[in-house]
């Protein structure tokens, strides 16, 4: 009999765990596919570090062939699932295309930037999920306090090192705080005019910095937030964007050169195109992870509606511990469905949340025990180092590198603007709900 062919598509937190855990339970009787875009998985909860220049980008990579040796890796992105056929369609990295059959597919594409209806928010925002977005933030920021500190202009000057952050969730909170050390790095060996010093704008339509996490976490996050400097502006947001500073719904004008987007994610549209039922866009499945109708085909992570078992009238969050559990949990049920053992339902314990705030500082709440400072900033470092698949020593090589060493200030070039472009304008998307949170 030949194999069964297992198919995954995306190698995020829970395309990668699903891939690494079939790989152990569906050894040497299936064929494992995965189908992504890059050849690594990343590590998304250190890429502030990256952008503030505290860890080397690579830091946050993880190798698919050195950490999945039994999966085969295809590069492309997939671009339309035939359920009737069987097959995922993908388009490689250099125009070309292919189809990959399957017996069992695992859908774990994730999530995109969301955008919202706001004038000049595509044209003009940066946006932050991904290893090159991160890079290049790191250079702009580098540039624009170099040429704030050459500009003989003092408004110029002022524009140049104002830096506004909308969302004031997870991801926001975290480049507010860790880019206004970084900043405060960079003037010291750039000095700005008398009486000018970086100014760090947070913004969010909600009316508390953190607004997912326990209220105590909040507070504490934005005392740290403030005395660093940082203008935190709870129940503002962007009415329109230029390329000369943004417009806030207060009637405000902020001048700036650094508009940049945290406001959350909306499932990747792939799953559109299936013609299944959506929850938010989410592709609904049951508790097993299965996609009603089609026992073959199971979905995780944040393009997945999945029941949580702690709140039956509502799906999962998107949030990596759900993402990381997720994919354990399709890895089983599809190595059940083949005949290897048996299937289970998700379950999730929330553990808690942790959050960076730059130095040694930040927020936790372990088992429900909310934390702030020092002992917070240690929890949140070990966490990661834990939870991370690879490359632990390096990370905290440059942790300790950075505790005790002045920070590189230099521009790389690596990622020009024109490569990460925060989302295409198009109608469907001008269409999205919300509000500049996640």
């Amino acid at each position: 009999m030949s194999r069964s062919r297992i198919v995954i598509v995306g190698a995020g937190f829970a395309g990668y765990r699903a891939a690494r855990c079939l790989s152990r339970q569906a050894r040497g009787r299936a064929d494992i596919t995965l189908l992504n875009p890059t050849d690594y998985f990343l590590y998304l909860p250190l890429l502030p570090q990256v952008a503030a220049g505290v860890l080397e980008p690579r830091r946050t990579t993880v190798s698919l062939a050195g950490t999945l040796p039994h999966v085969r890796h295809v590069l492309g992105e997939a671009d339309g699932v035939d359920l009737e056929r069987h097959v995922v369609r993908y388009a490689d990295l250099e125009g070309g295309s292919g189809e990959l059959p399957y017996d069992r597919l695992v859908l774990a594409v994730g999530s995109v930037n969301k955008l919202l209806p706001i004038p000049g928010v595509a044209e003009h925002a940066h946006g932050f999920r991904g290893l090159p977005e991160a890079l290049y933030l790191r250079d702009h920021v580098t540039r624009q306090i170099e040429l704030a500190a050459a500009a003989d202009d003092p408004a110029m000057c002022t524009a140049r090192c104002t830096f506004v952050v909308v969302g004031a969730g997870y991801t926001g909170t975290e480049v507010a705080a860790q880019g206004a050390m970084l900043t405060d790095a960079l003037v010291r060996d750039n000095p700005l005019r008398k009486g000018i010093r970086p100014r760090w704008l947070l913004l969010d339509i909600a009316p508390r910095v953190l607004p997912e996490m326990d209220e105590r976490m909040s507070q504490s996050a934005d005392r740290v937030l403030r005395k660093r400097g940082v203008d935190v502006r709870p129940g503002t947001s962007v009415k329109e964007a230029t390329a000369d500073g943004v417009l806030l719904d207060s009637g405000e004008f902020v001048d700036t050169r650094s508009l940049i987007w945290c406001v959350g994610v909306r499932p990747d549209p792939l799953m559109e195109g299936l013609h299944r039922p959506l929850e938010r866009g989410r592709l609904v499945v049951d508790q097993f992870l299965n996609v009603p109708g089609h026992p073959e085909v199971f979905a995780c992570g944040d393009a997945a509606a999945v029941p949580d078992p702690n709140h039956p009238d509502r799906a999962a969050p998107m949030t990596a511990q759900h993402a990381w559990r997720q994919g354990k949990t399709a890895a089983r049920n599809v190595a059940a469905s083949l005949g290897h053992g048996t299937r289970v339902p998700y379950r999730h314990r929330d553990l808690g949340f942790t959050v960076d705030l730059g130095g040694a500082l930040g927020v936790a709440n372990p088992f429900g025990v909310t934390l702030s400072g020092p002992l917070a900033g240690a929890i949140t470092r070990g966490y990661h180092l834990a939870a991370m698949p690879g490359n632990r020593v390096r990370v905290a090589a440059d942790w300790l590198l950075d505790a005790v060493l002045p920070r590189q200030g230099v521009q790389l070039g690596l990622v020009r603007s024109g490569s990460v472009p925060l989302e295409s304008a198009s109608p469907e998307l001008a269409r999205v709900p919300g509000g500049p949170s996640d």
